[in-house]
């Protein structure tokens, strides 16, 4: 393999879905919301070819727990983005699920992972 089609194929692998969740609600609603809105995303850009380009290489997803403040300001750091919302809490916006791409701004990098208050061991 040619040293461009390594980096083109490691761009690829590099790409990830970024799925955020509002920590105001319930842990059970966040699991469940970050479940629909994984597939939401996918139903929204299955069409897409960079979609498919994660599927087959990549499959990477990062999940957030956020602020009602960072929830809103992710809307405006980047584009491509299922909202999902949940009917038994008055239909309020719970999740978001960002389409997967290789490079996100630095705003995301510094959101709090899913469950790193939680101790697993």
């Amino acid at each position: 393999m040619s040293n461009r089609a390594k980096k083109k194929l490691e761009a690829k692998r590099r790409r990830k879905m970024y799925i955020l969740v509002r920590d105001c609600f319930p842990i059970g609603h966040q699991v469940n919301c970050v479940a629909h809105a994984a597939l939401g995303c996918y139903l929204k850009y299955k069409d897409d070819p960079k979609m498919q380009e994660w599927l087959d290489h990549s499959y990477r997803k990062v999940t957030c727990q956020v602020s009602d403040e960072e929830f809103e300001a992710a809307k405006e750091a980047a584009d491509d983005w299922v909202v999902i919302t949940e009917n038994s809490l008055s239909n309020q916006e719970v999740a978001l699920a960002f389409k997967p791409r290789g490079e996100y701004p630095d705003f995301f990098k510094n959101l709090r992972l899913f469950g790193a208050e939680f101790d697993f061991q």
